[in-house]
């Protein structure tokens, strides 16, 4: 029985150990801030690696089931958050830059993409590349200065006065 609970304790914390070391892999290198359409109101945010090629960046989806891939999927206009910088794309999968992007992946992240490969796997990675949203279309009228909008805000809060009737 002894030896039971020492196999299982074993196998836990193996399982743990690399459940671990795939979370510090996953963090390590660049890593962008994708934010995805969901069901509800709110973006979905997920975290990734991106590399750059021919003037694009590139996202790679691991598996065709992942949760931000199926969203990306449905609602292609996507943010990323790279740096200080956030900008709209259009995601494009881009299935046969797959081999190209996953070189540019293992030089870039190293021991960390070699890892996550062998656990997940990379036959069925799909590149995405992101393009620019260069909406050039002028508001149709300009917004109001934030001084404006902050003195009527204010004006809105505040209590209405009482009415006094002059009899």
């Amino acid at each position: 029985m002894v030896w039971v609970k020492r196999t299982l304790w074993l196998l836990l914390t193996l399982f743990a150990g690399v459940l671990i070391l795939q979370g510090v892999a996953s963090e390590s290198g660049e890593v962008v801030v994708l934010s995805t359409q969901g069901s509800g109101d709110e973006p979905e945010e997920t975290r990734l690696w991106v590399v750059d090629l021919d003037g694009f960046q590139y996202l790679r989806a691991g598996q065709p089931r992942s949760g931000w891939f199926e969203r990306l999927q449905a609602t292609p206009r996507v943010g990323v958050e790279r740096g200080d910088v956030r900008m709209a794309y259009d995601a494009i999968p881009r299935p046969e830059l797959r081999d190209q992007v996953n070189d540019l992946m293992r030089s870039k992240y190293g021991w960390a993409d070699e890892f996550v490969g062998k656990l997940f796997g990379r036959d069925d990675a799909t590149p995405v590349r992101l393009e620019p949203v260069l909406d050039t279309t002028p508001p149709a009228r300009a917004p109001a200065p934030v001084e404006a909008a902050a003195e009527r805000e204010a004006e809105e809060a505040r209590p209405a006065e009482p009415q006094t009737s002059g009899m």
